[in-house]
């Protein structure tokens, strides 16, 4: 059976394309494009094609982890996943973006009780995926 989503492609990802997962990406380049008679800001990707159209609340997200300036996202890492919002009286499947797992100490027993061992980093909930059509 055809899917809807591959009968009408975008040029920029939409969370059909994340296919339920977490996905971790480098963040590239941030730059405006007309869609329509509105001029919006893209967001690209190290090693993606397409670029996601940014909101408000995804730009916000991604200046309180790396700053106002778009230039000094080049190269961070941020994780796309779905969300459900309200858009319009609807509820509908959206991106959002939030930053990378960090790494925390984690406590183990040892024979020399209270000696935290040294920092290791967390498995992150996703990770960078080729696979990912976008």
């Amino acid at each position: 059976m055809p899917n809807i989503n591959d009968a009408f492609p975008s040029n920029y990802i939409k969370a059909a394309d994340l296919k339920g997962r977490q996905v971790s990406v480098k963040m590239d380049r941030a730059e405006y494009e007309m869609i329509g008679n509105d001029k919006k800001l893209i967001l690209y990707f190290v090693g993606k094609e397409k670029g996601m159209v940014l909101n408000k609340t995804n730009a916000s997200n991604i200046a309180t982890l790396y700053g106002d300036d778009t230039d000094d996202w080049r190269d961070q890492e941020v994780i796309l996943f779905e969300a459900m919002v309200d858009f319009q009286g609807k509820t509908v499947p959206a991106i959002r973006i939030k930053g990378p797992v960090k790494t925390k100490p984690v406590r183990q027993a040892s024979a020399d009780m209270g000696r935290e061992s040294v920092p290791q980093r967390q498995a992150a909930p996703a990770d960078m995926d080729d696979e990912i059509p976008f």
